[in-house]
């Protein structure tokens, strides 16, 4: 092989690429997702020392001033990774062939819904010794588990609705960000109780904790819940186990809410 084509292929040109194609069109917290890795052989035999996958999102923080000081009212993305694999299976690719990785992954239980401006995304990386490492990017579109779905279906049969939804930067818990989902009652019993209901739901493998604040004030909280996370200020905590059955969640945070505002 000339040293053209290998001087090429270790900037990226001509190299070998990666493409990660999921084998299906929604995921869901704490289960798996079905992947196939293609690696596709460039100009020139290159040696793949491993290939990396990282599960991301994206959650808002407060922007810091160059002084270490927080800018209210303006605040940045930043990119958690809320798990990563590897396949450290060294092989060869030859010129244009095509070698498929067939792997499952368990997506974490709390990795955000596709809802708002909230943002889930595979990157798949080559690691190829001393040569630009090919990657690939892939958005994830996740939707509920059934205990949550269940929650959701109550609150909207209801009379709520869900305003906005973002994942907000938050200390003191387990993760760097909760995902916070705003709601406003259009009809039902709670309407003209409160303005709007905020809520930050957080699933381990043996319960689901859920947290509520509500606006009764017409002030409007704009990420209240998310400021006390982790604080010990919240009175509004209800705790469910994991093999409670949809409908009956439903229930019980609705019958939480009526009784505890």
């Amino acid at each position: 092989m000339s040293f053209f084509k290998k001087t090429l292929a270790s900037l990226g040109i001509g190299s070998a690429r990666v493409d990660t194609i999921l084998k299906q069109d929604v995921v869901y917290p704490g289960q798996t997702v079905s992947v196939d890795v293609h690696v596709y052989g460039g100009a020139t035999e290159q040696s793949i020392d491993n290939i990396y996958l990282k599960l991301c999102c994206r959650y808002r923080a407060e922007r810091i001033s160059p002084e270490g000081r927080k800018v209210e009212g303006s605040k940045v993305a930043q990119t958690y990774v809320l798990d990563k694999w590897s396949l450290p299976e060294a092989f060869n690719i030859k010129p244009h062939q095509d070698k498929v990785f067939s792997v499952d992954l368990q997506v974490p239980w709390n990795t955000p819904i596709t809802l708002g401006d909230s943002k889930v995304w595979l990157d798949t990386t080559l690691d190829i010794a001393l040569a630009s490492d090919p990657k690939d990017t892939d958005i994830l579109t996740v939707r509920p588990d059934p205990l949550d779905d269940g929650i959701f279906s109550a609150l909207e049969e209801a009379g709520l609705r869900i305003r906005q939804v973002e994942c907000e930067a938050v200390k003191g818990f387990d993760l760097p960000f909760v995902q916070e989902f705003e709601f406003v009652p259009v009809h039902g019993e709670f309407h003209g109780r409160w303005r709007e209901l905020e809520i930050v739901i957080y699933r381990t493998e043996h319960e689901l904790k859920i947290w509520f604040e509500v606006d009764r004030q017409k002030k409007g909280m704009g990420g209240m819940l998310s400021g006390l996370i982790g604080s010990n200020k919240l009175k509004r905590e209800l705790v469910l186990q994991h093999d409670e059955s949809p409908t009956e969640a439903g229930k019980k945070v609705l019958a939480f809410l009526d009784q505890s505002t």
